[in-house]
């Protein structure tokens, strides 16, 4: 077996599955148009497209990844590649609706299993002192698939059809595939724990406050992001044919973000970061619509505001997830209940907004329905500042020394 971190390449491969996942995510809300006219159903219905693959993502790999038995690492990871690069070939093959659906749940289930387990084999490939930086490479993957690979795919989509998207994606999955059937080497059997242990973490209320502002945050922001062509296509707000510039912009955003937001971690208290964030956010959410009447490019603003806040807050989310369970060496379990809350958000927060249409209310009300919800998101993280254990503040002393 290979000794660890002396396997850099697995990790970026590992990386680039991250990042065929990150395209497969977000990419069908850009398609939800072509989608519309390929199989002649509403932009409501069509959007659950979205809603299946996060919602299988969501509730599904955490199930799988603690069914996995623990000397399985390597074939569990590699089996849950495999299974999305099928279900989202099958994808592109689809003629019917309902089978569509049916593949992107699947590819759901894939893609989360194949990202927890993703994060743990970089960890158990890297020395202690590499472990953060090797995870920092799988995140950063998933985040360029979203940023870059959405808005690309889409360009290619608008001219090869909306299943060309879905190729690009299985052919980024296969490679990672075989280069990791070639070159990852056999993982360490991850320690035994029972289930009843695994669920201890969910009895911890700073965690379980934590896991719920990022649930609300990604209702209101991965929600959104799901209606930003309805939005920007209704003729009050801007009236754009394509939308494909403001995800960019959206994503330039999330890329500054997730940047600028490394060294603020360091100097401002979490807790109080996630805070301004989560204001941040709902401000942008609501001045959308607005600003969008004087003009659609105006629009970019608020856009890139709340892209850059909606990816940079789970830096810090994730450093208080770390901190708060150190002592307990579950902070890696705490990552993937974090991962599991931003894609349960994201669904609910695409149903949500699918009902808002049904019932036909007027398009602004997606947005301003978002702004609320992440401005209850502020609000619950008022209560984690003043309930912020003496414990944490110790234990943030202690990792400073």
């Amino acid at each position: 077996m290979s000794t660890p971190s002396t396997n850099p390449l697995s990790i970026y491969l590992i990386a680039l599955g991250a990042f065929a996942l990150g395209m497969a995510s977000y990419v069908t809300a850009g398609l939800i148009p072509l989608i519309e006219d390929a199989f002649t159903v509403s932009v409501a219905v069509a959007a659950q497209l979205v809603t299946a693959f996060t919602l299988a993502y969501g509730l599904g790999s955490p199930i799988f990844v603690a069914l996995t038995p623990p000397d399985r690492q390597r074939s569990g990871l590699l089996a849950a590649l495999a299974l999305f690069v099928i279900a989202n070939a099958a994808s592109a093959l689809s003629t019917d609706f309902n089978a569509l659906l049916a593949w992107r749940a699947i590819a759901g289930i894939g893609a989360g299993v194949y990202l927890a387990m993703g994060i743990g084999a970089s960890a158990a490939l890297s020395t202690a002192e590499r472990r953060g930086k090797s995870i920092a490479i799988i995140m950063g993957g998933m985040a360029s698939g979203v940023v870059l690979g959405v808005p690309l795919s889409l360009m290619i989509a608008d001219h090869m059809g909306w299943q060309a998207a879905l190729w690009l994606v299985t052919l980024l999955g296969l490679l990672a595939f075989v280069g990791l059937l070639l070159l990852l080497p056999a993982l360490p059997a991850a320690p035994a724990s029972s289930l009843r242990e695994k669920l201890a973490i969910l009895a911890d209320g700073h965690v379980v406050t934590i896991l719920l502002v990022s649930l609300l945050a990604a209702i209101a922001s991965l929600g959104m992001y799901t209606f930003i062509a309805p939005l920007l296509r209704d003729p009050e707000f801007g009236g754009v044919r394509s939308v494909t510039p403001f995800l960019w912009a959206w994503g330039i955003g999330g890329v500054l973000g997730s940047f600028l937001i490394g060294p603020v971690v360091d100097r401002v208290r979490g807790p109080v970061l996630v805070l301004a964030i989560m204001l941040i956010l709902g401000v942008s959410l609501f001045l959308l619509p607005m600003v969008a009447t004087f003009s659609a490019w105006l629009a970019m603003l608020p856009i890139v505001l709340w892209g850059a806040v909606g990816w940079a807050l789970q830096v810090p989310q994730n450093n208080e997830l770390i901190l708060a369970r150190q002592a307990q060496g579950d902070g890696n379990l705490a990552i993937a209940l974090n991962e599991s809350a931003l894609y349960l958000g994201s669904a609910i927060g695409a149903a949500a907004g699918g009902f808002v249409l049904l019932l036909q209310l007027p398009t602004w009300s997606l947005a301003a329905s978002a702004g609320a919800v992440a401005l209850a998101g502020a609000l619950l993280q008022t209560l984690n500042l003043r309930r912020q254990p003496d414990g944490a503040a110790a234990q943030r002393a202690e990792s400073h020394h």
